[in-house]
């Protein structure tokens, strides 16, 4: 048979609801010593594709660090400091929006070619940012970047899904997440240090060749047996070909569901006026008319509703997304503060991530290995409470960054704070994503990890779109508070009080810059800083409070369906099988 569909392991009649879709193992162990749900793919073509996932999640995540130790430059290239912010939000909105879409993809295509389209996307997005002349252009670049970016990390978990056992599985996503935390800690500090010597353009168009051999070694390098199209989630999708199954992908359901968060996002990010009232009124609009796609017209929902009726797994995604949103309010936020507050060069600052994320490594690799490879308790039980426990300790962790982030604490102390935070984001990560597997059924891992991967895509989207609105909202407030007493006592004129506001918001790198500010008005820029920093992770900490009740909502009951539906599944993936070995 050329695949056990699904990891439905037929045994007297019974479905092991634990089992992974597809799982076969990386490296060379002799099949006797393999259970019967893996076959060894050989260390050459598991080194090839670890080697060239990697090199791809790099590139996806420095993507996401790296713009903000250059987007100074950049914002004063294209004279675009009001829209700063979005240079990041732009990627993340379009990545998260694809992850559905991927993952409903890649039943129907082999997880190899998803790969080799997401990487070209991901080469061409590269080429436009890099020559782009104007904003338009640069915002057009970014979202195929995107594109690429949310293909490469929501296939990366499904060949983990699909190429190792359950016993492995841990290890392998915390290799995934270790990967991806590389990306983001080395991206930023790379980015920050060539900017100087070759320019941001080429920092850009220097992503395109690698972006494409990668892709082609995960292509190259992925066996046959691997090499086929998903099973059928329904028994009506066995009798379906290719064309149908994409002809019948939502379209419309992604069309507006993207619409709906773009205008969420807009309406809550930073802004002169605040809130933006008539994009929220909007976005409210076209989401019912994307529950009444998803629940009446769809045929092949891009968000299953039916899924997300299943309480741990609608709650799990809602965790997640704030979760991953007050993650992303250190990523983003911490290299600005080593810019703004402490006066570090773009290099410096994009090192101030690697303490970090180099706790969220070890972090996942740790809960991975130490307790996911070597307890027996594989249970959603097992998982529930070290997911509350983790997701706790980095709530603390945040809060204590709200009392750190300011240029008189010792850097050590920031240092240890942040580490503690990626450390405790590493397990939670870890823990949460295997939470949910167990409570889902095998036959719906594909789309509950693409699933996934939307919220945490859409939860960095939120996390710098509405926690750029907090923040850009606190540090103009408090640049034009502070600038309006020296207007005061030292005459400040009008004019340079405003043009000093839409400067330093858009651009934090030049308030140390030598000649811009005077003594005082450094004083005023530090001080506005120090204080949207401390506003942004005191509200980040609320918000893990909130996520830690939703997070123990879920449970521990596994999903599953009737034993008819079972019955019914099981007939479909056995003329599927019988179809492909002809």
């Amino acid at each position: 048979m050329a695949l056990e569909t699904d990891g439905l392991r037929r045994h007297n009649g019974d479905i092991d609801q634990n089992d992974t879709a597809s799982s076969y193992t990386i490296g060379n162990e002799p099949p006797s010593s393999l259970p019967q749900d893996e076959k060894p793919i050989g260390f050459g073509r598991g080194l090839s594709i670890a080697l060239s996932m990697w090199a791809l999640i790099f590139l996806q995540a420095s993507n996401m660090s790296g713009i903000s130790t250059i987007q100074s430059t950049i914002a004063t290239d294209l004279d675009a400091y009001d829209y700063a912010m979005w240079f990041t939000g732009v990627y993340l909105i379009t990545s998260s929006s694809v992850a559905p879409l991927i993952g409903r993809l890649s039943t129907i295509f082999t997880p190899g070619l998803m790969i080799l389209i997401s990487s070209f996307f991901f080469s061409a997005g590269a080429l436009v940012t890099s020559q782009s002349h104007t904003l338009s252009v640069f915002m057009f670049g970014r979202v195929l970047v995107g594109i690429g970016g949310g293909g490469i990390m929501t296939l990366a978990l499904i060949l983990v899904i699909q190429l190792t056992s359950k016993r492995r599985r841990g290890v392998w996503i915390g290799l995934t997440n270790a990967g991806f935390t590389i990306g983001m800690s080395t991206g930023a500090v790379v980015f920050g240090a060539l900017l100087p010597v070759i320019g941001w353009r080429a920092l850009f168009w220097m992503q395109a060749p690698l972006g494409l051999l990668g892709g082609l070694g995960v292509y190259a390098s992925i066996p046959s047996f691997v090499m086929s199209s998903g099973a059928p989630l329904t028994p009506g999708d066995a009798e379906k070909t290719n064309l149908q199954k994409l002809k019948g992908i939502d379209y419309a359901g992604a069309i507006t569901l993207t619409t709906t968060i773009v205008l969420l996002l807009y309406s809550l990010s930073a802004g002169r006026t605040g809130i933006h009232y008539i994009p929220l009124l909007s976005s409210f609009l076209t989401f019912s008319l994307f529950l009444l796609i998803e629940s009446y017209y769809a045929s092949d929902p891009i968000i299953p509703l039916h899924i997300l009726r299943s309480r741990g797994i609608l709650l799990s995604c809602l965790s997640q997304l704030g979760f991953m949103s007050a993650r992303w309010s250190v990523l983003f936020y911490a290299p600005i503060f080593a810019l703004a507050v402490h006066g570090a060069s773009p290099a410096l600052a994009g090192s101030i991530l690697i303490p970090t994320n180099l706790g969220f490594g070890t972090g996942g690799l740790l809960v991975g290995w130490l307790h996911m490879t070597h307890t027996a308790d594989h249970t959603s039980k097992g998982y529930w409470f070290p997911s509350l426990l983790s997701m706790s300790i980095f709530g603390l962790a945040i809060m204590a960054m709200g009392f750190v982030s300011n240029a008189y604490t010792p850097l050590s102390a920031y240092v240890a704070v942040i580490f503690v935070n990626g450390l405790a984001t590493g397990a939670a990560v870890n823990y949460t994503m295997a939470h949910l597997l167990h409570l889902s059924h095998v036959r719906e891992h594909f789309i509950v990890t693409g699933l996934l991967a939307t919220f945490r895509g859409f939860a960095g989207s939120f996390g710098t779109a509405i926690g750029g609105g907090i923040f850009g909202r606190e540090l103009r407030a408090s640049l034009y508070k502070g600038f309006e007493r020296l207007g005061w006592e030292e005459g400040m004129p009008r004019e340079r009080m405003e043009k000093l506001v839409t400067v330093l918001v858009g651009s934090p790198a030049r308030v140390h810059e030598r000649g811009f500010l005077t003594v005082e008005e450094r004083v005023v820029a530090v001080g506005g800083y120090e204080n949207a920093l401390r506003t942004l992770y005191l509200s980040a900490a609320v918000l893990c409070v909130v996520v830690l009740v939703v997070q123990a909502g879920t449970g521990w009951t596994a999903g599953g369906v009737s034993p008819e539906e079972e019955r019914e599944i099981e007939e479909a993936i056995v003329e599927h099988d019988g179809r492909m070995e002809a």
